[in-house]
């Protein structure tokens, strides 16, 4: 490279060039960087050099001048054109060429001294000039070659003169010179030079002047520096070095010894690593020296050491005992004084130091030998003889011996070692080598695989041939084993995981100490093991990565980890590679910040191999890889890993960061919270957003919140960075709402309901344990100890499901396999068995220690959960009685002990249940005594201890007891089915007996009478302290249904119901404090500030609060409840603020001390003001930590501006504000919203914050977390703002902290001012929706101040909310008028912006004045047609003024439409058919407009303009005019314009109109049916090819030919799905048609077959949906999302894979066949095939679908999750159809059956029937006593009990109980409004894993039931027992509620609903159709809408509010409320209910 600075600037180009594009060698770096450098200084000459190198540059300069005399520099006239590197070679070259050609021309001793001094002072003043000369700090001039160049000049100084003696002083500084030299070299010399410079430097130490040699010896402390700083392979040449300093040690002359000693002290003293261990080593071993002065002087250097490096020196020496051992041991006899003197120096007597080192010094002993030296040492450590010796130390000498390389060495060893045994053996001839090694395998293993990562290769081959030595000796009895790799792979095979499993007791240090360099030994071995071992060293692979990833973070270890790891990762074959890639990759990013220049070389190679290299054959699992760009070193790799993901969706990314998210590796889930976080930022969030907007957000958020929440409860060492991260994440996504999505967690818990006593059962839960509890843990674990506790675990549990290494390796020998055995071993997961079946042949051994019996209670003993939990589950295991049960649980005794606790937790129910099971009454009585001493502690006001312990431990025994109770509940229901199956067996058969287990039934009464002993007033109030309220409150009602049965009075219950109120308010369940509140007879003043504060009447509860404080004004609780009614009141006056001041001031003065409890009152009450004074005064002044006084840390930070602090102060805040999350569990969401709020409002403060200052240029680029302009500041906060629950109280804090932060800025950014304007309009209008009249017009005069535009529009609204409509309607018009006036100046949108104006008003985006004028027009337009006052001409032109303005509005459209439609049906029939068809065709016009540009009204329009379109074509008159054409012509271009799936939503109506007469409508009509045919095959032919086999001609004709027609199709495969279909229509057709005559069971490919192979056989078929309503029913897409990319059905929707074979024939009269049928997605589902007419079924089910869109739409509906379940129906003709079976339900008549006998009670009894016959003869009041007082006497209600024992856990029985109510209520009311009769208890299913209430067969709808032979006069079933399933409450609270909200959704919606009946009439029902006939038959005129209006006539009546007791009954407008109350009454009078026919069961 001296040559670079001669070359021109075009030839370096050239060369740089090359360099950079052919596949250079690694040397060429160096050149390159040279080259680069030069062009650079040549590009840009100015300023390359600064002053301070120009003046160094001067002195080097004079300093080669001296040095190179009497040559003149010439090229050092222009050098300030080079780098310093080149500056610095250049000078060497020259000093080089000067004595390459000539001697030292002035040979003086002095002229040589001056020279030798020149050249050491010369690097410094190249390098550093006169600073501090630091070697380390030289190292950045990289390529420097001193040390060739002055052992050059050394040379030729020391030879001037052979014939006289140089002088010392000249050699001393020619050696001080070489010392320099060594110091300041950075480039790597070769092997020669190196020997050259080892030679020099022996010579000079041995120089007879000691100057000289301590000159040599600072030269050498340098050259071991250099080895250290520059060598790869430092251990060889440091070794190498040393091998020529330990002869000078005993070298003759003590001077050269002494001088020697005092320079390996001072290597030791600079040093590290291996030459450190030499420096030790050779000072111990000169210790023993007979000369005193050596002897002291090796002693000091010792002692300064030890002093250097802070230890004592034992510390010292310890990790070199190896080496020092044996030396001192061997001269024990020959030099005793060596061993004697260092265990004096280590104060360790001579035995301890022995044995202490026995392992070292033994095994070459032996190796040699040695038998005095081993008697000696048999002697002292006090062994009868040497072969006891052997014996304890067998694996440590035979290592030794078989790693012997010299010839004969190991034969001669091993035979004096076995000479030694057979010497001391009764049967010497029994005795072998083998036998020997054998004996000791594993540790002798791991004893030679350790010095596989020794870094001396001699070792490491030593190592080999010793492994296959050993090979050799144990190959199998006859075999010629030769100890090749094939062999060694095998033998290693049976033995690697003791192999490991020895190593990683090394590691762990569990049998002793171990020094770094060990360790690192250790590390290296397991590289070079797995790439011995081959790709079957997978087998351990759990046991590896726990190693490595435990040492890669810990930087002594991380070069050696990162070896290993890349030869691990590289050994194994890529199919087992995947499961490793994702910890991997995480781990080495993780790490890498500390990792060293070589270790990141390492891990780069590690992810190279892992994603270039196996990139392809790993698939799926390439995506679990770690995201890369944060690192700069790895971007290529992270650029080939962007590559193979850039196809991913934004769900698909961030799905697959969610599974890793929940990885049970801790390190991949903090790198995936990490990349989660910088997706969110990085443009994430949008997609979330996506996700979370509209009525139902995407099932995908509710997995995004779960997963955060996962993270946020993760407990363990080490999870704080994944609880922060959570946290932000949490704070990203915002406050979704929480009733907009779902939660779904499984709970893998098992109950053995056999406890132990069915084999078959012990073995699940063995499978269980391994696989939910066991893998994980075992694969995640950093922790090698823990992880070998659970390796035993799954080890024995293996061996009790009796599997066998045969189940993998049939040639092992084991026999063979029990095909029970093998199908439990196929039933685990891939993963599973990955990390288990290396644990068949594992050998892990337990010895049990004893086990302290504990005391009873244990819970008082112990001062944390973890204690106590971890106490109680062991001492249970020890109580286990049952031998299966003891076998299972015994093997978890360590693991329990261990620090995690989550093992424990699992077990403890299992362990409590058995243990009550087995009938020991002490045991019993100790559980008991413990279960009750938790729950005391829990009410102790006294209780010492912590809040977390006594939280955990009640929810731990809240666990366990809602775990018996399941068991009691399952048990029951078994003997129950076993009782009956022997009953019906009695009757068949002459055998008796009982087929139930007595045993069973004593443990069910021995754990029945456990939970009976605790008492529920206990359980109520421990669960009421730890805030369990849903358990409390199943507690107090259990209380409550005990003491009505004693018929205990109503005021005797008041402070039960008082109680019940309070739990209601906790839980937040506004709907059954108001049930309560009914039953409460004098509402306290605490009970109606609840109601009040519930229901969000904070003006209320504020006049309580302020009666309260008036009594009592000394109580802090009423005063924050004062504070906190004026806080959610929002008030914005500055006279509001002031007296919300005043108010805290002035209580805080006379009670100073409730400061803590009100700063955050306070805080917030200034900052509102803007006095940030006092702010900072106010949290400075406090250590509490409220979430508003973390804000104001937050605003004041931001405030600040000073980075530093911001970062703090958010940091913080998370921190403290998560803590309720973590708390709360992983399905705490909604409980812990409040903190998820304030995350939300933490972020947005962060980003606020960060785009404002970046408008003013303040954020530096490398802090910017997002890169916003301000207008998408403003949308991405609308849309999280849309997304959050629409409650005042949540969303009010959000506007006001956003309008906190836009004025938080000194100098605030215009905009901010101007959005701050549209908050306080915001504010107003969620006010006013919350009927907060008052905050709404505060909020309004903010707005006005602001300059708001179009803020009068939110003011008239108050205005009219307030009931004065035509005063608002009178202040819209003069803002309009004004608006007017104005609207001739220039549009905002196009105006020229006046700068010089002050105050202007908000500036609006373009677009939003025209819309916000729009949509004024339209609100006036509206108000004027409600008002009646206005002329229709007057009001239509306001509307069409602003659906004019705005063309694209769907709203706009669509009221104009409304208004068009509204006049239309304001007509005269005759007028209706004449200037009623231009009114036709507006509406037309306006609708089909709405439908291409919205969603929002779909189900109003869409439907409407069909009937408009459809009923005119059917009327030949009115399609005879031109309207018609023009409407024709209208839809026809809509139906090209509008997406597709907007008229899927009305296909039942389309197809419904396939038989029309019109040519023209029809010839639109099929256009439209092929193309939404063609768009969604899927689901439309299920319906439509119905039709094709309809029993009316004209329809199946039709239908056929658009079938025929769609055959041609290709597009989304149309043409086979059509084929397909039709075959399937046809097969199920057979299916139902076919007779089943007796048998119970058919076979479906004996009965069925060509259906069978038609979905095996045909890849279309296996195309079709199955038939499910989820699958059919088209989602809209929500308001903000974009509808041309909407995907309107689940792209996952399940096909058919293939049908069961048996198919049963159901009991009914109908005979229906169940057929089951497997998914694509693995799942079976089962449908019903009837021989009936469906339509009507299905019909509803189109009915309710779209009932449940407006159930969601609604707030409050939405809120209560209210909803109808829904199953598919498909109607294959009108005589057939399939239903699907929905699962996991029960009907109630069975429910009430088995509770009513065991109360002794049948159903239906003959004292029914004869009182039924009673009340047939007596009038209403006497039938209503009869009943009352004969019937509902013999029944008392009993269904709650089914909810209690159902559903045991009390948050799940709240959950149940609580849907149970209000599906029902949705049901009633639906069945109310479509006359829904027949429903009696067969008719109504509860589903057992929810509550919800399911209603089937809908046969008898349209108010059929009042025409039966006993007519049906309820609306609804609303029998007494239906009653008692609502609980407490009754009907009152949940149930009336929400019928109101149902009933006011159904009026509201009610064109909507009667558009999805209009197709009963254009497809009647065969009834209609017969009823027709008759009347036709009469000579009436009848058409089908006549007879249909019959039918839906009564409904259009019902949800306009008309209520009639029956169809004949006159009819009475009613209120909602006042329509539910009705309808209420009717359904529960007992005088109806006498009346019902007897077989409906109305008692019942």
């Amino acid at each position: 490279m001296l040559f670079v600075p001669s070359l021109d600037h075009e030839t370096l180009r050239n060369v740089n060039a090359l360099l950079n594009t052919e596949t250079s060698p690694p040397s060429y770096a160096n050149l390159l960087k040279a080259v680069n450098d030069r062009l650079v200084i040549l590009e840009n000459p100015e300023g390359v050099l600064n002053k301070a190198t120009l003046s160094r540059r001067a002195l080097a300069r004079e300093a080669v001048q001296a040095i190179v005399e009497p040559h003149v520099l010439q090229w050092m006239d222009d050098d300030d054109s080079l780098t310093d590197v080149d500056f610095i070679r250049r000078a060497l070259d020259e000093i080089n060429r000067r004595f390459e050609e000539q001697p030292v021309w002035n040979t003086t001793p002095g002229a040589l001294e001056g020279l030798a001094k020149k050249l050491g002072d010369l690097p410094c003043l190249l390098f550093h000039a006169k600073d501090k000369c630091e070697p380390d700090a030289n190292t950045t001039r990289l390529g420097v070659p001193f040390i060739a160049v002055y052992l050059k000049v050394a040379f030729r100084i020391l030879e001037c003169d052979q014939s006289r003696k140089i002088h010392p002083r000249v050699s001393a500084a020619v050696y001080d010179a070489l010392a320099k030299s060594f110091r300041h070299q950075t480039s790597i010399g070769d092997d020669r030079l190196y020997e050259d410079l080892g030679g020099f430097v022996s010579r000079g130490m041995k120089d007879k002047e000691r100057a000289v040699r301590l000159a040599a010896g600072r030269a050498l402390v340098e050259l071991v520096r250099l080895f250290e700083r520059l060598e790869e392979k430092r251990e060889i040449t440091v070794v190498g070095l040393f091998e020529r300093v330990n002869p000078l040690l005993r070298h003759p002359e003590h001077r050269v010894r002494e001088t020697t000693i005092v320079t390996v002290g001072f290597i030791g003293k600079s040093c590290t690593g291996p030459a450190l261990r030499e420096s030790v080593c050779s000072l111990v071993f000169q210790i023993g020296q007979s000369n005193p002065i050596l002897k002291g002087t090796a002693t000091l250097q010792l002692q300064a050491l030890a002093r250097q490096y802070k230890k004592s020196l034992y510390s010292l020496t310890s990790p070199y005992l190896d080496r020092i051992a044996p030396y001192l041991v061997r001269r024990m006899i020959s030099e005793p004084d060596g061993i004697a003197e260092f265990c004096r120096l280590l104060s360790v007597t001579l035995e301890d130091f022995v044995n202490l080192t026995l392992k070292h010094s033994l095994p070459p002993l032996f190796a040699d030998g040695q038998a005095k030296v081993l008697e000696a040492v048999a002697a002292i450590v006090r062994k009868h003889n040497i072969a006891l010796l052997v014996l304890d130390g067998a694996h440590w000498i035979l290592s030794h011996s078989f790693m012997l390389t010299g010839i004969g060495q190991t034969n001669r060893g091993l035979q004096f070692i076995l000479g030694v045994l057979r010497e001391n053996a009764q049967d010497p001839t029994a005795i072998d080598i083998a036998s020997v090694a054998r004996s000791c395998l594993i540790n002798l293993l791991g004893e030679i695989v350790v010095c596989l990562g020794d870094e001396n290769p001699d070792t490491v081959e030593a190592a080999h041939q010793g492994l296959r030595k050993l090979v050799r000796l144990l190959g199998a009895p006859g075999s010629e084993a030769s100890g090749t790799r094939q062999e060694i792979e095998a033998f290693f095979k049976e033995h690697m995981l003791g192999v490991i499993s020895t190593l990683n007791d090394m590691l762990q240090e569990v049998h002793g100490r171990q020094s770094i360099e060990t360790k690192q030994k250790i590390l290296r071995s397991l590289g070079e093991f797995a790439k011995l071992v081959g790709p079957t060293i997978a087998n351990v692979a759990p046991q590896i990565m726990a190693s490595l990833q435990t040492m890669v973070v810990v930087p002594q270890f991380s070069e050696a980890a990162l070896s290993s790891w890349c030869s691990f990762i590289s050994t194994l074959n890529p199919a087992d590679i995947g499961s490793h890639v994702g910890p991997t990759s995480a781990s080495l990013v993780a790490s890498w910040p500390s990792f060293s220049e070589n270790g990141r070389e390492l891990a780069r190679e590690c992810l190279r191999f892992m994603i270039v290299e196996r990139g392809a054959a790993l698939g799926s699992r390439l995506a679990e890889v770690a995201d890369l760009s944060s690192v700069p070193e790895l971007h290529a790799l992270s650029k080939h890993l962007a590559e193979s993901r850039k196809y991913w969706s934004p769900s698909e990314r961030l799905s697959i960061l969610l599974e890793r998210l929940d990885s049970d590796s801790l390190t991949v889930a903090v790198r995936s919270a990490i990349e989660l976080k910088a997706w969110l930022l990085g443009g994430g969030e949008d997609h979330v957003r996506s996700l979370t907007n509209g009525d139902v957000f995407d099932p995908l958020a509710g997995h995004l919140v779960f997963a955060l929440y996962r993270a946020a409860c993760r407990d363990g060492d080490g999870t704080e960075a994944l609880h922060t991260l959570a946290f932000e994440c949490i704070g990203i996504v915002g406050a979704i709402d929480p009733d907009r999505f779902e939660l779904r967690v499984q709970d893998n818990r098992m109950i053995m309901t056999s406890n132990f006593a069915d084999e078959g059962e012990a073995m699940t839960f063995a499978l269980h344990l391994i696989q939910d509890l066991l893998v994980g843990a075992f694969r995640s674990t950093s922790d090698i100890k823990y992880q070998s506790y659970l390796g035993y675990a799954i080890q024995e549990l293996l061996r009790f499901c009796k599997f066998t290494p045969a189940l993998v390796n049939p040639g092992s020998g084991s026999g063979s396999i029990p095909m029970k055995v093998r199908h439990r071993w196929n039933s685990l997961p891939k993963t599973v068995l990955e990390t288990v079946t290396p644990l068949l042949e594992s050998r892990f051994n337990l010895t049990y220690s004893r086990i302290v019996l504990q005391a009873y209670p244990i819970y008082p003993n112990h001062s944390t959960y973890r204690q106590w939990v971890q106490a109680w589950t062991s001492d249970l295991i020890y109580k286990v009685k049952h031998d299966v049960a003891k076998r299972i649980f015994q093997v978890f005794t360590p693991v329990v002990r261990n620090k995690d606790v989550g093992v424990a937790h699992h077990l403890l129910p299992h362990l409590v249940l058995t243990v009550l099971a087995s009938g020991d009454e002490d045991a019993t009585q100790a559980i008991r005594t413990e279960l009750l001493s938790v729950l005391a502690d829990q009410v102790d006001v006294n209780s010492s201890s912590t809040p977390d312990k006594k939280l955990l431990s009640a929810q731990t025994v809240f666990m366990l007891l809602d775990h018996l109770s399941k068991w009691i509940r399952i048990v029951r229901q078994d003997i129950a089915k076993q009782k009956a199956e022997a009953k019906r067996s009695s009757r068949t058969s002459s055998a008796s007996g009982s087929l139930t287990n007595p045993d069973i039934e004593e443990a069910l009464l021995r754990v029945d009478s456990v939970l009976a002993s605790v008492d529920q007033g206990l359980m109520a109030k421990a669960a009421f302290q730890c805030k369990a309220y849903a358990r409390s409150l199943m507690n107090l009602e259990q209380q409550i249904m005990t003491l009505r049965e004693r018929h205990t009075s109503a005021p005797e219950l008041q402070d039960h119901y008082e109680r019940l109120h309070e739990m209601y308010a906790h839980l937040n369940e506004p709907d059954g404090m108001e049930g309560v509140s009914t039953m409460i007879l004098s509402p306290s003043l605490e009970h109606q500030i609840r109601q009040h504060e519930s229901t969000g009447r904070w003006t209320s509860a504020q006049s309580c609060w302020e009666v309260r404080l008036q009594h009592e004004p000394e109580n802090l609780d009423y005063h924050l409840g004062l504070l906190r009614c004026l806080r959610n009141l929002g008030h914005y006056g500055i006279t509001f603020t002031d007296s919300l001041r005043t108010h805290v001031k002035g209580v805080l003065i006379r009670n100073p001390e409730w400061g803590p409890q009100l700063v955050g009152y306070q805080v917030e009450s200034e900052w509102m003001v803007g006095h940030w004074e006092e702010v900072q005064n106010l949290v400075s002044q406090t250590d509490a930590r409220p979430p508003l006084v973390l804000m104001a840390h937050v605003l004041l930070a931001m405030r600040s501006g000073n980075e530093a602090a911001i970062a703090g102060s958010l940091s913080a805040a998370r921190e403290a504000l998560g803590a309720s999350i973590t708390a709360s569990g992983p399905t705490g969401y909604r409980r812990s919203y409040d903190a998820v709020l304030d995350l939300h409002l933490i972020h947005e403060l962060e980003v606020i914050n960060q785009v404002l200052r970046d408008q003013s240029g303040e954020v530096p680029a490398a802090i910017r977390i997002v890169n916003w302009s301000f207008e998408s500041l403003l949308q991405r906060l609308a849309t999280r703002f849309d997304s959050t629950l629409p409650s005042f109280r949540i969303r009010e804090p959000i506007l006001n902290m956003r309008r906190t932060a836009f004025n938080l800025s000194v100098s605030q950014v215009e905009e901010a001012k101007q959005a701050t304007g549209k908050l306080w309009l915001d504010s107003a209008k969620i006010a006013r929706k919350a009927g907060h009249s008052q905050t709404a017009y505060s909020a309004i005069l903010q707005a006005q101040r602001c300059n708001t535009p179009f803020s009068f529009i939110e003011s008239a609204r108050l205005v009219r909310m307030r009931g004065e409509p035509l005063r608002a309607l009178q202040e819209l018009e003069n803002a309009m008028k004004l608006l007017g006036n104005e609207a001739h100046e220039p549009s905002p949108d196009n105006e020229v912006i006046d700068l010089t104006e002050a105050a202007p008003p908000v500036r609006l985006f373009p677009g939003e004045t025209k819309a916000l004028r729009a949509k004024a027009h339209i609100l006036q337009a509206r108000w004027m047609a409600d008002s009646d006052r206005y002329e229709d001409s007057k009001v239509h032109k306001e509307f069409l003024v602003g659906a004019e303005m705005l063309p694209k509005w769907e709203s706009g459209q669509f009221h104009l439409g409304q208004f068009h439609d509204e006049c239309f049906k304001a007509l005269s029939p005759t007028d209706k058919r004449n200037r009623g068809m231009k009114m036709n065709l507006q509406t037309v016009r306006c609708f089909t407009r709405a439908i291409r540009y919205g969603s929002k009204y779909i189900y109003q329009t869409l439907p409407r303009v069909l009937t408009i379109w459809l009923d005119m074509a059917e009327d030949p008159e009115r399609a005879a005019n031109d309207i018609f054409s023009k409407i024709n012509a209208e839809v026809s271009r809509t139906i090209k314009l509008a997406p597709v799936y907007k008229w899927y939503t009305a296909f039942p109506q389309i197809v419904s109109r396939i038989g029309m007469r019109n040519e023209r409508a029809y010839e639109v009509l099929a256009y439209l049916l092929s193309y939404v045919i063609a768009e969604y095959p899927r689901q439309a032919l299920w319906l439509f090819t119905a039709v094709a086999k309809s029993t009316t001609p004209q329809r199946a004709t039709r239908s056929k030919q658009i079938l025929s027609k769609l055959r041609n199709q290709n597009r989304n495969n149309t043409g086979s799905m059509v084929t397909a279909m039709a075959k399937m229509t046809d097969e199920l057709l057979k299916f139902c048609h076919k007779p089943p005559k007796e048998a119970k069971v058919l076979n479906m490919l004996k009965d069925f077959p060509a259906l069978k192979k038609m979905i095996d056989n045909t890849a279309a078929a296996k195309e079709i949906l199955i038939p499910l309503q989820e699958s059919l029913t088209a989602n809209l897409p929500p308001l903000s999302a974009s509808e041309s990319t909407h995907q309107p059905f689940p792209i996952d929707a399940p096909t058919f894979a293939s049908f069961f074979d048996e198919v049963e024939v159901m009991t009914s009269l109908a005979k229906p066949k169940k057929m089951s049928i497997m998914g694509s997605n693995g799942q079976v589902y089962t449908f019903l095939g009837k021989k009936d007419d469906l339509r009507k079924d299905g019909r509803l089910m189109d009915f309710n679908a779209i009932l449940n869109k407006l159930l969601r739409k609604d707030s409050a509906s939405r809120r209560r999750q209210l909803n109808i379940r829904t199953y598919g129906v498909v109607s294959l003709n009108e005589e057939c159809g399939l239903i699907q079976w929905v699962p996991n339900t029960v009907p109630v008549r069975p429910i009430l059956q088995t509770l009513y006998a065991r109360r002794g009670r049948q159903l239906w009894g003959n004292d029914v029937k004869v009182a039924f016959d009673k009340m047939k003869l007596k009038n209403n009041r006497e039938a209503a006593a009869i009943f009352t007082e004969e019937v509902l006497s013999l029944f008392p209600p009993v269904l709650h009990e089914w909810f209690v024992e159902t559903f045991s856990e009390p948050s799940v029985w709240l959950a149940s109980r609580t849907a149970y109510s209000r599906t029902a209520a949705v049901m009633s009311m639906v069945g109310y409004i479509l006359g829904l009769g027949d429903r009696h208890c067969e008719n109504i299913l509860l589903d057992t894993n929810c509550g919800d209430v399911i209603h089937v067969d809908f046969d008898c709808l349209f108010e059929k039931g009042q025409a039966l032979e006993t007519p049906e006069i309820v609306p609804f079933r609303l029998t007494h027992n239906i009653v008692d399933g609502f609980g407490v409450t009754g009907v009152e609270g949940f149930f009336r509620i929400s019928c109101e909200v149902t009933l006011r959704l159904l009026r509201e919606n009610k064109d909507c609903l009667m558009n999805v009946l209009d197709a009963f009439v254009h497809d009647p029902l065969v009834e209609w159709e017969e009823k027709r006939r008759r009347l036709e038959r009469n000579h009436a005129v009848a058409d089908m809408r006549a007879v249909s209006q019959d039918a839906l006539g009564p409904i259009e009546e019902k949800l306009q509010g008309v209520f009639r007791l029956l169809k004949s009954s006159p009819g009475k407008q009613l209120s909602v409320n006042n329509h539910v109350q009705a309808l209420i009454h009717q359904a529960t009078d007992p005088g109806n209910l006498a009346r019902m026919y007897v077989g409906w069961a109305p008692f019942q």
